[in-house]
């Protein structure tokens, strides 16, 4: 079962998710402010956030923050009612899947959730592996195929695939890449070798057609998985 941690501090919109989200099928845990939030956060583990921006006590933006590097693999959604630009582009930086201002449709919301759970089922890794039919990658055995034939990564090319693999569809900066990629052994990837490497990763992954990395200019990267040119 997903978990969810709703973090909404309009009682009513609060109780209205809580209920059609459990309907759904999904543990739902909520909270009304950026402290009952973050005691949630400490005690579980949760698969989405539903996160209000203006939180009494704190920032979304703050336990967006605390969220993410820490969990990256956790999807968080901003609800809010801040539409300016600026403010959208904060979120999508600090991690955020989506940025969805209010009001906003319950229903929509519900299948928008749905859909980006069934799309990470689909095209998320399994067992650190990526198959799509045409691009084989298997992280943990170090062993690529396109259209069959073997494909040659480097270690580095594997590692940065890998990430953005983990998070289909997902925006992430050059720093949260950057981020990663310096491993434990203290081999740095600065902001010139993450550019080459993405042109040298694309120009082999994508030289049989199909579009899996897409530049998010000024910010990062975007998984695509091989959609259509």
């Amino acid at each position: 079962m997903k978990r969810i941690l709703l973090v909404e501090d309009d009682a009513l919109l609060n109780g209205t998710l809580t209920y059609n989200l459990a309907s759904d099928g999904y543990e739902v845990t909520a909270a009304q402010s950026a402290d009952a939030a973050a005691k949630c956060l400490d005690e579980g583990t949760y698969d989405l956030v539903l996160l209000d921006v203006n939180l009494p006590g704190g920032s979304g933006y703050d336990l967006c923050r605390r969220v993410k590097p820490e969990r990256p693999e956790t999807l968080v959604i901003f609800l809010t009612a801040n539409d300016r630009e600026s403010d959208q582009l904060r979120g999508y930086e600090l991690g955020a899947v989506d940025y969805v201002t209010k009001p906003f449709s319950v229903a929509a919301l519900r299948r928008k959730i749905q859909a980006m759970f069934a799309m990470l089922e689909r095209d998320g890794p399994r067992g650190r592996a990526y198959d799509d039919g045409r691009l084989f990658l298997d992280f943990a055995g170090r062993r690529a195929e396109l259209n069959g034939a073997p494909l040659a990564l480097s270690d580095l090319e594997y590692r940065l695939v890998e990430l953005l693999c983990a998070h289909p569809n997902q925006v992430l900066t050059r720093g949260q890449i950057l981020d990663k990629l310096w491993d434990s052994r203290g081999n740095f990837v600065d902001e010139h070798t993450l550019t080459t490497t993405v042109s040298r990763v694309r120009g082999k992954i994508e030289a049989a057609g199909g579009a899996y990395i897409k530049t998010i200019y000024g910010m990062g990267y975007q998984w695509m998985g091989g959609e259509k040119r």
